[in-house]
């Protein structure tokens, strides 16, 4: 229920993580948008490709290796039993730390680049040794989180084509070279205005001593996918500080005489801060997505165990993750994108209020009515029974609104559409439920008409829960 048809060939890139640290808040955040407008995308019938952007090169890149090399010892993460990602996270941190008192360590790391560019051997194997203890790292976050891609590029792969490219647009005049030796793209004045002192603004695309900057890589990756997939149109999820990196990204595009880039899209996303303050990658202060997701998890325990307390322990552990996920995701997908956000953990578990476990607990809800029933084996229903009070009335036209919601969240890359729908029937049913009695109705044809409206209703709050990448749950 909820299916329609659209021809349309789109990518959704998300989730974009840089190989010096693990994923962390902002990333589940990314991830729950990404995967649940891929969702939507699907829906309707679109031909969806979902991509991931690896940045696993660059000067950041070089601050780990660098601290690893100079400090780490040979130690692994294994040596440790640290998470390979977090053990890379932590040298990204040591750097920083150690900058403060040793500032010429920034001219190492601009030599590491260098030597990286230029293939130095010893640099590439400990740069591939690191990038594999990292996505080790990941792959268990990103499967606790359910989020999947078609495709995954490196910037490592792409940034060669970007120069390729760049080096295409400045001889037909595209773009200019300074006498420093590096690349710039001056960007129009009607849109981007004049700088300071009255000049066009320009942005650097090659470095003066020949090194790729980010949008170098974002060149090549964008070129490089439409070539290859026919795309009709792009959509890149990422956070609202790029937002003017994308405005030029799109511009230059739409400069090298490419049609494709009129149909380029940043869906820009809020700033998320816990109870505790502003995340702060760099001073070691992020909140790993990893330890977010532990919280959660206990917290959704304490709570099944208040309803449940002879639960099974295997049992509180497979419904606590899936409680847990979904109260995250729900939490970041309740508002539009764009809105900053305020994780409050406690809030997302709580199974009263809008939130996910409050939809999935009127669920489970149904589905305990109906094993109680044999609503599977109705066949004949008088629906004239129904719509003759005010709640089952309202039911009836909220489910009735589900597919066009689903078009409108495409049309206008909001999943809260979605959200606030599955909530407020979770809410209606939750508000019928309690007036209207359904097994113990007043007429057997009364009982049967309620059964398969509620589970109409049921079939809505799975549709719309699993296009948030929410999973339901029979008991709860």
């Amino acid at each position: 229920f909820g299916n329609s048809q659209n021809e349309e060939k789109v990518m959704i890139e998300y989730l974009g993580p840089n190989t010096n640290k693990p994923l962390h808040l902002g990333h589940a955040r990314n991830g729950s948008i990404g995967m649940a407008l891929a969702n939507i995308f699907e829906k309707t019938g679109r031909n969806v490709f979902k991509a991931n952007i690896i940045n696993n090169r660059g000067i950041h890149i070089c601050k780990s290796i660098l601290a690893y090399q100079k400090w780490g010892e040979n130690s692994t993460p294994e040596s440790l039993n640290i998470k390979g990602d977090h053990f890379v996270g932590y040298w990204y941190v040591k750097y920083n730390q150690e900058l403060q008192n040793n500032p010429e360590i920034e001219n190492e790391v601009r030599e590491m680049l260098r030597k990286w560019e230029n293939g130095d051997e010893k640099v590439l194997k400990l740069w591939e040794k690191m990038n594999e203890w990292v996505y080790a790292g990941w792959k268990t976050t990103l499967d606790e989180l359910g989020f999947e891609f078609d495709a995954i590029d490196y910037e490592s792969e792409n940034y060669k084509l970007g120069k390729d490219i760049i080096d295409a647009g400045l001889q037909k005049g595209v773009f200019e070279k300074e006498e420093n030796g590096s690349v710039i793209f001056n960007l129009p004045e009607k849109e981007f205005g004049l700088d300071k002192d009255g000049n066009a603004k320009k942005i650097t695309l090659v470095r003066a001593d020949g090194t790729s900057v980010y949008i170098t890589q974002d060149i090549g990756t964008a070129v490089s996918r439409a070539e290859k997939n026919n795309l009709d149109r792009m959509i890149y999820v990422v956070g609202s500080e790029q937002a003017y990196h994308f405005q030029c990204l799109f511009k230059i595009l739409e400069s090298l005489g490419y049609d494709w880039a009129k149909n380029l899209f940043h869906l820009s996303y809020g700033m998320i801060t816990l109870p505790e303050g502003k995340m702060k990658s760099r001073e070691g202060k992020v909140v790993d997505a990893d330890d977010l997701i532990l919280e959660v998890k206990n917290l959704s325990k304490e709570e099944i165990k208040k309803r449940d307390p002879e639960i099974k322990e295997d049992e509180l552990e497979e419904r606590a993750e899936k409680i847990a996920i979904g109260a995250i995701k729900f939490y970041f997908l309740r508002v539009g994108a764009s809105q900053d956000i305020e994780f409050n953990p406690e809030e997302s578990v709580s199974f009263d209020g809008f939130t996910g476990p409050y939809c999935q607990y009127a669920y489970a809800r149904i589905a305990s009515i109906l094993r109680k029933s044999d609503a599977n084996k109705l066949s004949v229903i008088d629906y004239s029974a129904l719509g003759n009070n005010i709640e089952e009335r309202e039911l009836v036209k909220k489910i009735i609104e589900f597919p066009n919601l689903i078009k409108k969240s495409a049309l206008e890359y909001n999943p809260s559409i979605i959200t606030v729908n599955i909530f407020e029937i979770s809410q209606l049913f939750n508000k019928f439920y309690q007036k209207h009695p359904v097994l113990n109705a007043e007429s057997e044809e009364l009982k049967n008409s309620r059964l398969v409206l509620i589970k109409a209703i049921q079939i809505v709050i799975k549709n719309g829960l699993n296009l948030l990448g929410i999973e339901t749950l029979e008991k709860m």
